[in-house]
C-alpha cells in the first residue's frame, strides 16, 4: 500500500529517490512480472523492497514474499534494509553460516518477507521447516550472479514449492540473452539502466617495476589520501599475501574471501564499512551485491578475467553523483585483454615521495550479546556514554546482530573506555567486551 512506502521513505529520511528507483515503483503497481537491469551501486535494494510493499497483507500470518540472492552478505543486508523502512512486517534472512536453530525458532511465527541464499532455503524445505506454499511475489536478486555461481538446480527446486506466486521480480546487473523458463517470467516489464554509464569514473593505470607487484601497490597507497579503497586479486591466497604484506608496513588493512567463515567475513566488512579499516583486500565476492558505500579508489592488483567483472569491479565506486578513481596496478610485461587496451587508459607514475596514510578515526568493539539479549543499539550508546565516558562524536556506526555487537569507538579512546567498563553490566547482563580482531 502507498502508507507503506510513505512511511518507509520518512524513517529512511530520503528526500528524492533516484530516476531508476522511481520508475521501479510506477511500473511495479500491477502483477505483472518485471526484470530490473541496472549497475552495481545504483540502488537496486530500495528498487525491489519499497514496490514490494503494496503486496503485503498485515493480516496473513505466512510468508508472503521470497527474496532469493546469492550470497551470505547481500542477504544481511537486504534484511537490514528492509528493517530500516520501519514497516510492521516481519523479515527474516536465512543463510549458511548462520545458526539453524535460531532460523527454526524464526520460522515459529511466519515472516512476511523471508531473505535466503539457495542452499539454505533448500535445507529448510527438505526438514520441513518452511511451508512457501502461499508465497505470491518472488524476488530473485543479483539473479545473473546466482546463475555463475552454480545455484541453477536449487532455484529450480525453490521454485516448485512457490505453486501459489503471483508476482515475480528478477533483479540482474547485467544483460541476459535468455531468462530460464524455471522462473516462469514471461510477458514482463523491463526497466534497464544498464547503459547509462558514470562519467564521474576516472581510470589510470600504473606500471611496475617487480613482477610480484608488492611495493608498487604500497607506494600507490601512500600516494592516494586516506580514502576508503578496495583492492582486487584473482584469488584468495594472494588476497591474505597482500593483506599481510600492508599490514606488515604499517597499514590498517582487511581482507575478505569466500574462504573465510561466515563470522570473520562479517567482521571483515563491519571494520571496513564503520571505518576502522580504509583498506579492503578481497577477491571478486566484494564486486558485487555488498553495503560498501562511499568507496573513493578501486585497485586492480590482479586485472580481472572478464570485461564483465570490470565492470562490477569498477562499479564499487563513482556510485550516484560521487567520482571515483580505478587503478590497474600492470608490470612492464603484461599482455593487456582487449577490453582494457581498446579504453586508451592513461599512464599514471608514481610519486617518489609519499607519505604512511595515518590510523583510521576509528577502532571496532565487540560486545557478546545482541538482539536475542534484547540488546539494541540505544542501550549500546547508554552504556558507553555513561559508563564507558565517551562524547556523541566518539561513538561511530553501531551493529546489533543476533548474539553479538559491534560499535566504532575513538581509536585514541578505546583504551580507557575498555578499562572504565570491564566491570560494568549491560541491562543486568556481564558481556565479553572487547577489541574486534
Amino acid at each position: 500500500m502507498e502508507k507503506y512506502i510513505e512511511l518507509a521513505l520518512k524513517n529512511l529520511k530520503i528526500a528524492s529517490l533516484n530516476k531508476m528507483q522511481k520508475e521501479s515503483i510506477e511500473v511495479n503497481k500491477t502483477q505483472q512480472d518485471c526484470v530490473l537491469l541496472s549497475p552495481t551501486g545504483s540502488g537496486k535494494t530500495l528498487a525491489f523492497l519499497l514496490p514490494l510493499l503494496r503486496f503485503l497483507d498485515e493480516k496473513q500470518n505466512h510468508v508472503q514474499a521470497l527474496i532469493i540472492t546469492p550470497t551470505r552478505e547481500l542477504a544481511i543486508q537486504i534484511e537490514s534494509v528492509f528493517r530500516s523502512l520501519g514497516t510492521p512486517f516481519k523479515v527474516n534472512a536465512t543463510y549458511g553460516g548462520h545458526s539453524m536453530r535460531v532460523e527454526e525458532n524464526n520460522f515459529i511465527q511466519a515472516p512476511a518477507v523471508l531473505v535466503g541464499t539457495p542452499g539454505r532455503i533448500c535445507d529448510h524445505i527438505q526438514r520441513g521447516n518452511l511451508d512457501l506454499e502461499n508465497v505470491s511475489t518472488l524476488i530473485l536478486d543479483e539473479f545473473d550472479k546466482s546463475l555463475e555461481m552454480g545455484f541453477h538446480d536449487q532455484m529450480e527446486y525453490i521454485l516448485a514449492y512457490t505453486k501459489g506466486l503471483k508476482k515475480r521480480m528478477l533483479v540482474s546487473a547485467t544483460e541476459m540473452s535468455e531468462i530460464p523458463t524455471f522462473t516462469g517470467i514471461k510477458d514482463s516489464i523491463e526497466i534497464n539502466y544498464l547503459v547509462e554509464k558514470s562519467d564521474n569514473l576516472t581510470l589510470k593505470m600504473v606500471v611496475s617495476n617487480e613482477k610480484d607487484k608488492l611495493q608498487s601497490l604500497f607506494d600507490l597507497i601512500c600516494q592516494n589520501s586516506n580514502e576508503p579503497t578496495i583492492i582486487f586479486c584473482n584469488h584468495r591466497e594472494p588476497v591474505e599475501r597482500v593483506a599481510e604484506f600492508l599490514a606488515d608496513l604499517g597499514i590498517v588493512v582487511t581482507f575478505f574471501h569466500g574462504g573465510l567463515e561466515q563470522a570473520e567475513r562479517e567482521r571483515t566488512l563491519i571494520k571496513f564499512r564503520n571505518g576502522s579499516s580504509n583498506y579492503l583486500v578481497t577477491t571478486d565476492l566484494a564486486a558485487r551485491g555488498l553495503d560498501i558505500p562511499e568507496i573513493k579508489y578501486i585497485i586492480h592488483y590482479h586485472l580481472p578475467l572478464t570485461k564483465d567483472a570490470f565492470i562490477h569491479r569498477n562499479g564499487r565506486t563513482a556510485r550516484m553523483s560521487a567520482s571515483g578513481t580505478s587503478f590497474l596496478l600492470v608490470t612492464k610485461d603484461e599482455e593487456l585483454p582487449k577490453y582494457i587496451l581498446e579504453q586508451n587508459i592513461p599512464v599514471e607514475a608514481i610519486k617518489e615521495e609519499s607519505f604512511l596514510p595515518k590510523e583510521p578515526k576509528w577502532e571496532t568493539l565487540y560486545m557478546s550479546g545482541g538482539k536475542k539479549d534484547k540488546i539494541n543499539k540505544i542501550d549500546i550508546v547508554g552504556f558507553l556514554s555513561k559508563k564507558g565516558n565517551l562524547e556523541k562524536d566518539d561513538l561511530g556506526l553501531i551493529i546489533v546482530q543476533d548474539f553479538t555487537s559491534y560499535a566504532a569507538v575513538n581509536r585514541k579512546k578505546i583504551r580507557q573506555v575498555l578499562a572504565a567498563i570491564k566491570d560494568e553490566k549491560i541491562k543486568g547482563k556481564k558481556l565479553k567486551i572487547g577489541i574486534s580482531r
